[in-house]
C-alpha cells in the first residue's frame, strides 16, 4: 500500500469491521485516520497515474465506512462517503476489478433517495446504473428498492412494511424503518382528519405497529391522548380553534351581488 502505517490502519479496520458484532466505536476512530492518510496519499480523490492495488484498498475502505454509517445511524456521513465511492464506481470501473459491495452500496443509495422523496432522482440514478435492464429484477440488491419504489406509489405500505424482513443485507433496514416513519405520519395526519378516536388495537394495525409499547411512543409525539383503561386513543385535532364568519360582510357581499343581478337582467 502507500504506506505501512495505513496497511496496519486498513488490517485493523478490517478486524474491526468484521468482529461479531462490529466494534463501531474502533471502526469510527480507524476510518477518520485513515480518511487523513488517504487524503496525504491522494487516493481518496485520485488524480493521475495512482497503483492499483492502492485503489482497491481506497475503495474497500471507503465502501466499510458506507456500511459503518448505517451501523452507527449517520446519515449525513453515509452521504459523504457513497459521494467518495462515485469516482471509483464510475472513472475507474474499467480499470479496477469488480467490488463484491458495489450494488449492495448502490441499493442503499437508492433506498436514501426513496427516503428523502427524490423520485426524480431515485429514477436518474436507477438508469444510470452499470447493470442491464433485464438484470434488475435479478439483483437482489437493486430489486428490493426497486419494489420498494413501485410500493410506494401504488400505496401498498403493508408491502413495504413486508419487505423490511425480506431485505438483501442488513444495513437495508434502517432506511426501511425511515421510510415507515414517513409513512406513518401520513397515515396518521389522516385517523386525525378522518376520526375522532379509535382503539388501541386497530390504531397499532393502521400504523404497523407489532407491539403497543411502539404505538404508545408514537401518540405521546403525535400529542395524542390515550386511555389505557378503555383501550381508546382520542386524537388531537389541529383544527379545533373557532373560526370567526364576518357574518355581516358576507350579508352585505351577497346584497350588493344580487343587486348587481337585477341590473343585469
Amino acid at each position: 500500500m502507500a504506506s505501512q502505517k495505513l496497511a496496519t490502519l486498513y488490517n485493523e479496520l478490517q478486524r474491526a469491521f468484521d468482529a461479531r458484532p462490529s466494534d463501531l466505536k474502533k471502526c469510527g476512530t480507524l476510518l477518520a485516520q485513515l480518511k487523513v492518510g488517504l487524503i496525504e496519499a491522494g487516493l481518496l480523490i485520485p488524480q493521475g497515474e495512482t497503483n492499483l492495488n492502492d485503489l482497491v484498498v481506497a475503495r474497500d475502505i471507503l465502501e466499510i465506512g458506507v456500511f459503518w454509517s448505517i451501523r452507527a445511524k449517520d446519515v449525513p456521513s453515509f452521504d459523504r462517503y457513497f459521494s467518495q465511492l462515485h469516482t471509483f464506481y464510475t472513472d475507474f470501473r474499467s480499470s479496477l476489478p469488480p467490488s463484491k459491495r458495489e450494488f449492495a452500496v448502490r441499493g442503499l443509495n437508492l433506498i436514501r433517495l426513496l427516503t428523502q422523496n427524490r423520485i426524480a432522482d431515485f429514477h436518474t440514478t436507477l438508469e444510470s446504473l452499470p447493470l442491464p435492464a433485464d438484470e434488475i429484477n435479478t439483483n437482489p440488491y437493486i430489486r428490493h428498492p426497486v419494489n420498494l419504489e413501485r410500493w410506494l406509489m401504488e400505496g401498498s405500505y403493508s408491502k413495504v412494511w413486508n419487505a423490511r424482513e425480506e431485505a438483501p443485507a442488513e444495513e437495508y433496514k434502517f432506511f426501511v424503518d425511515s421510510l415507515m416513519g414517513t409513512i406513518r405520519n401520513e397515515i396518521a395526519s389522516c385517523e386525525e382528519s378522518a376520526y375522532d378516536s379509535l382503539p388501541l388495537k386497530d390504531a397499532a394495525t393502521l400504523l404497523f405497529f407489532p407491539s403497543q409499547s411502539g404505538l404508545l411512543v408514537f401518540a405521546q409525539q403525535r400529542g395524542w391522548q390515550v386511555d389505557l383503561t378503555a383501550g381508546m386513543i382520542t386524537f388531537a385535532k389541529k383544527n379545533d380553534e373557532q373560526v370567526e364568519i364576518p357574518t355581516q360582510k358576507l350579508i352585505a357581499a351577497n346584497l350588493a351581488y344580487a343587486r348587481e343581478l337585477e341590473q343585469i337582467v
